[in-house]
């Protein structure tokens, strides 16, 4: 099983947040027979908040979203163009750019896009939360 944690279960995730993270999705991003990737999409969203001060990290925001997940051993996935060809051909349910990549990755790298977002659901894309 391969995942792709939106940056909401990824911030909740690292941050150690069980009460906000289901402990089935934790025991699966915990399993090393599943691989866990992450988009710098996500690490460039969760940056620009922390930068605008609308998300408190604890400690300095790089080692936070940058260097832990790789420690975790999660794969970064970047923003190819197979990704962004993708982008027109999904539907016009969320508004928001960084979800709708997240939507495509998941869609062309064939993950299972880990999520608490309903409207994701929407998308013709496999979900796990």
């Amino acid at each position: 099983m391969s995942l792709l944690l939106d940056s909401h279960a990824l911030l909740w995730y690292l941050r150690g947040d069980e009460d906000r993270v289901p402990q089935r999705i934790r025991d699966l991003v915990e399993d090393p027979a599943v691989r866990i990737s992450i988009s710098v999409v996500s690490q460039w969203e969760l940056m620009l908040k922390a930068l605008a001060g609308r998300l408190n990290l604890p400690g300095n925001p790089d080692a936070f979203l940058i260097d832990l997940p790789r420690d975790e051993g999660f794969r970064v996935i970047d923003v190819q163009p197979r990704h962004l060809r993708a982008l027109p051909e999904l539907p016009a349910i969320h508004g928001d750019p960084f979800d709708r990549l997240l939507v495509a990755q998941a869609l062309v790298e064939d993950l299972d896009l880990v999520t608490g977002d309903e409207t994701l659901r929407a998308y013709p894309v496999r979900t796990l939360w």
